[in-house]
């Protein structure tokens, strides 16, 4: 049984240097080591050798197993150490040959408006806050002097849940919400995010738009700093050559409250609202309406928008037609 193992072995070292290919490899691996090789037929005999014979030839034929283990490993390694080599070389990548042009995104232009506003606002010292989509009627309207028979309420045309609970028409909440964490401490925020309201399907008007807007309450605040500010910002936004003025209006969340109108060069265009926050408001957010004034102002970024780049539909800015967005990429101010 020596004998016939030494040549099992010395069969198949001849046998693995004549093979140069993977199927072959397996094909003989498999009929050395496999249920039905020679070797395996050696172990199952071992039952007909005398009992103190079993041990050493089975030791033998464990060890021949192991050395023939060995051999077809180190083959499988050489195969695979062959086979990448010739990957390599029909792989190989010329370096001098110019590159791919990959097209690169940007951000939408939405983005960049909002991102202007508050690289504006934050180096005025103002902090941006956020809030849910999903709100609170008392949070959207009650808190803002907006009672549940309150006619401003058809003004905004709310998307309900249930009568506690809606989107949210204008993002007036979040300023709600800062105040009463505030305590009665002066606050200078500025509000960006999506709101929604059931409006006209035409091209000025969406179900969902993106509005920003700002509150500053402290003492001895005035109308003046309010056009301060809003002068300040149209200059800076659309040009130092741009005026702004302020028309009488009215919002149940201000008094007095004025509606802002830009001159494009032609004529005065309406573009946000504001005015100076209602003493109601400020008590019911835990304010002293006899010592702290504030301001309030909201505009919608699609607005912003529409006049600075000449946008004539406000569809456009979610249709995805890269046709359009290419048009603005990198159109920071």
């Amino acid at each position: 049984m020596n004998e016939k193992l030494n040549k099992i072995v010395s069969d198949v070292k001849e046998q693995l240097a004549l093979i140069k290919d993977e199927n072959s490899f397996r094909n003989l691996k498999s009929s050395v080591l496999g249920k039905k090789s020679e070797i395996n037929d050696m172990m199952s005999s071992l039952r007909d050798l005398p009992t103190e014979e079993r041990p050493r030839m089975g030791q033998l034929i464990n060890e021949t197993k192991t050395l023939l283990s060995e051999l077809f490993n180190l083959k499988d390694e050489e195969l695979k150490s062959v086979e990448l080599e010739k990957k390599l070389s029909a792989e190989t990548i010329d370096v001098t040959l110019p590159g791919i042009n990959v097209p690169s995104g940007s951000t939408h232009l939405l983005k960049n408006v909002i991102e202007d506003f508050e690289q504006f606002f934050i180096g005025l010292g103002y902090e941006v806050k956020e809030g849910p989509e999903v709100e609170f009627d008392n949070y959207n309207f009650e808190m803002l002097n907006i009672g549940k028979d309150h006619p401003a309420r058809a003004m905004h045309d709310t998307f309900y849940f249930n009568e506690n609970k809606l989107l949210r028409s204008h993002t007036s909440p979040v300023q709600i919400r800062t105040m009463l964490k505030a305590k009665g401490k002066p606050i200078k925020i500025i509000c960006p995010g999506k709101v929604y309201r059931r409006d006209d399907d035409d091209q000025y008007h969406s179900h969902q738009f993106m509005q920003i807007e700002g509150l500053v309450i402290d003492e001895n605040i005035t109308m003046g700093d309010l056009n301060g500010t809003l002068n300040a910002f149209i200059k800076y936004f659309f040009g130092e050559e741009k005026e702004i003025r302020l028309r009488p209006s009215y919002f149940p969340f201000t008094e007095p409250s004025v509606e802002v109108d830009v001159f494009d060069g032609e004529e005065y265009i309406e573009i946000l609202g504001a005015g100076m926050v209602h003493p109601n408001v400020l008590e019911m957010a835990g304010y002293d309406s006899t010592k702290m004034q504030g301001f309030a102002f909201g505009i919608g970024v699609e607005r912003l928008a529409m006049l600075k780049y000449e946008v004539d539909d406000i569809r456009r800015f979610y249709t995805n037609d890269v046709r359009f967005l290419n048009q603005f990429k990198g159109g920071r101010k």
